[in-house]
């Protein structure tokens, strides 16, 4: 099955893993906003070069900056005949939606919808706070955590919000094994197609 969502959900949540699991499944790119910038920073890009600047003042790089960069790899993804992808960390905020539904409609493609991972957040805080430790991750307190949680409430949940008035949001619990969250996973993508 080829499939064209959205992943979601909170830091801690397991998105990148399950992002990989079901690129993996689907046979289809799970396409992060990190691995963009990278990408674009690494090979000197005009838009790379300008996400640096944004990067080494440890700012946030700015929405038509990312806008330009996920519209650049989705384009090279149809020109490569790739119909197929799992967004993860795009979009970020309600904004981010309207720029893709452009960006989607330019290239005559259609979202099959978004699948948001929901967790507990306390589950979430002891997670991090563990993956912190392993890591060694100073900067990953209980505060920073807490605060990163806030963010996502604020700024990302409402496009879950947005996805569920369209009827095209599935919501999956990120708690159990990865194996249990995998399978969910794909029980939801199944219903979004139906």
């Amino acid at each position: 099955m080829s499939a064209r969502i959205v992943l979601l959900g909170p830091p801690g949540a397991g998105k990148g893993t399950q992002a990989a699991r079901l690129a993996e499944s689907l046979q289809i790119e799970a396409i992060s906003t990190g691995d963009i910038f990278r990408s674009n920073i690494k090979g000197e890009t005009e838009l790379g070069l300008l996400a640096q600047q944004y990067t080494a003042k440890g700012e946030l790089v700015p929405d038509e900056v990312t806008n330009a960069m996920v519209r650049d790899k989705l384009a090279s993804k149809v020109a490569a005949g790739e119909q197929g992808f799992i967004l993860d960390g795009y979009p970020r905020n309600v904004a981010q939606v309207a720029e893709l539904d452009t960006i989607l409609t330019d290239l005559g493609l259609t979202l099959d919808g978004a699948v948001e991972i929901t967790a507990d957040p306390e589950i979430v805080v002891e997670r991090l706070l563990g993956r912190a430790e392993i890591e060694g991750r100073a900067d990953d307190t209980e505060p920073v955590i807490r605060h990163r949680l806030s963010v996502y409430a604020e700024q990302t949940a409402p496009i879950a919000r947005l996805y569920a008035e369209r009827g095209a949001l599935a919501q999956v619990d990120g708690i159990g094994s990865v194996d249990e969250v995998t399978t969910r996973l794909l029980g939801a993508l199944d219903q979004l197609h139906s």
